[in-house]
């Protein structure tokens, strides 16, 4: 292991390229190709066999999938398979797809133009989540060169689109059968071991008012004023639901559970009222609502909360899902999966991480619950991810792939069973 860690030291420059090149294309959802391509080219480097995945046009109908925005044609998953064919099978990886940098705030340089400064590199993408990637990339490519042969089982590298707003791409590989008898996905997890998330609705809130010119707005009804209330209704429910956490997963979160304004529209001209307002919103909810389920809490909470406006009772606010309809998820911290990794950890840096629960989602929901595979998430150190001047700690790169080299030798010198 010293020798592999020489070599990580060694290579993470080469790692730290790898990531300037993922972060300068800006890879959000609908434009994610020139990063898969950058992303598949460094597989190809590494001695994975590459393919590209389609998501099928109807993947929206099925069981798990969220609501698409876009057509999928010309946006792919990549997938690499590395090892021999048979033994224990490890799948690691994430998402391209990042999140758009214009409305966030002005930030300290262009977001897709990477600059390292003070030991982080900044740039949309860097943290949340592509230094993963440089990561992953570290860690295997000191595996092949010091120990080729600890690669003893299929080593399958997935690169997915939209983790940001569906969660399509993880599921149209699995439906592929890119499967594993566990996943690691390298999201920024600050190098703990993140094992449960909650559930994500996303749903679009439209509040039809009464159009006029300006000078008349006192006779009409403005979407916008009349959006304050369904607003407040919102937050009653969101207090409602941390009022009452009963999820052990969740132990340590004080405020699991968010509602999130994503967005507002309505208006295109500032002498007249216009006719409707639409929200976006994110609903966090607990892992036991399904999306339905949690759909309905919305609507009685919006009705329950508006019962004293007359104009939306007379006028209700329709409501229908855009994107997330995502279930909640757990890994067991005992789990040996988790043990393995937090095992890894320690011996590289002499402590054990620690084992969270989040009030978001990733893709490791695809894998618990769906296939009954272990799945968690263990990456860098990040700050501001969806957020100005997006950043990643370079050093934590490094560790975290110090860390991952030793699982991974260690996962296939393990028996276990075989997918």
């Amino acid at each position: 292991m010293d020798a592999i860690d020489r070599a990580i030291d060694a290579d993470a420059e080469r790692a730290f390229g790898f990531l300037e090149r993922l972060v300068a294309e800006p890879s959000v959802v609908g434009n994610e190709a020139s990063a898969q391509q950058v992303l598949a080219e460094e597989l190809g480097r590494l001695g994975f066999t590459v393919e590209r995945v389609p998501i099928p046009a109807d993947i929206g109908e099925r069981e798990g999938a969220g609501v698409p925005s876009l057509p999928y044609e010309g946006r792919d998953d990549v997938f690499g398979a590395l090892g021999p064919a048979e033994g224990r099978s490890l799948l690691v990886g994430g998402h391209i797809d990042v999140v758009p940098a214009e409305e966030t705030g002005p930030w300290s340089s262009d977001p897709f133009v990477p600059k390292r400064r003070r030991g982080r590199m900044f740039g949309r993408g860097t943290g949340d989540m592509k230094g993963g990637f440089a990561m992953l990339s570290l860690a295997i490519d000191a595996l092949r060169r010091v120990a080729p042969d600890a690669i003893g089982g299929p080593l399958r590298f997935l690169s997915v689109i939209e983790e940001e707003c569906t969660g399509n791409g993880t599921l149209a590989s699995c439906r592929a059968g890119q499967l594993a008898d566990a996943v690691v996905l390298a999201e920024p997890t600050g190098l703990d071991l993140l094992v449960a998330g909650v559930g994500i609705l996303w749903l679009e809130i439209a509040i039809t008012g009464k159009a006029a010119h300006a000078q008349s707005a006192n006779e009409a009804i403005n979407p916008i004023d009349e959006a304050i209330p369904v607003i407040g209704a919102l937050r009653a429910l969101e207090r409602a639901m941390n009022d009452d956490v009963d999820d052990p997963a969740l132990e340590g979160e004080d405020h699991p559970y968010n509602i999130n304004i994503g967005a507002i529209r309505a208006g295109d001209w500032a002498s007249s009222v216009p006719a409707i307002a639409r929200l976006d919103v994110r609903i966090g909810h607990p892992t036991a609502w399904t999306p339905a389920e949690a759909e309905e809490h919305v609507r009685s909470a919006v009705m329950d909360g508006t019962r004293d406006d007359r104009w939306l009772v007379e006028h209700p606010p329709s409501i229908r899902q855009t994107g997330f309809r995502a279930q909640g998820y757990s890994l067991a911290p005992d789990d040996p999966l988790a043990v393995a990794l937090a095992d890894a950890h320690e011996e590289a840096h002499g402590e054990r991480p620690h084992a969270v629960g989040m009030g978001s989602t990733t893709d490791a929901r695809y894998y618990l619950n769906g296939h009954d595979t272990p799945a968690l998430c263990y990456g860098p150190s990040a700050k501001n991810i969806h957020g100005t001047d997006e950043s990643v700690e370079l050093a934590s790169i490094v560790d975290g792939a110090r860390t991952m080299a030793r699982f991974m030798a260690a996962w296939y010198a393990t028996p276990g069973d075989d997918r």
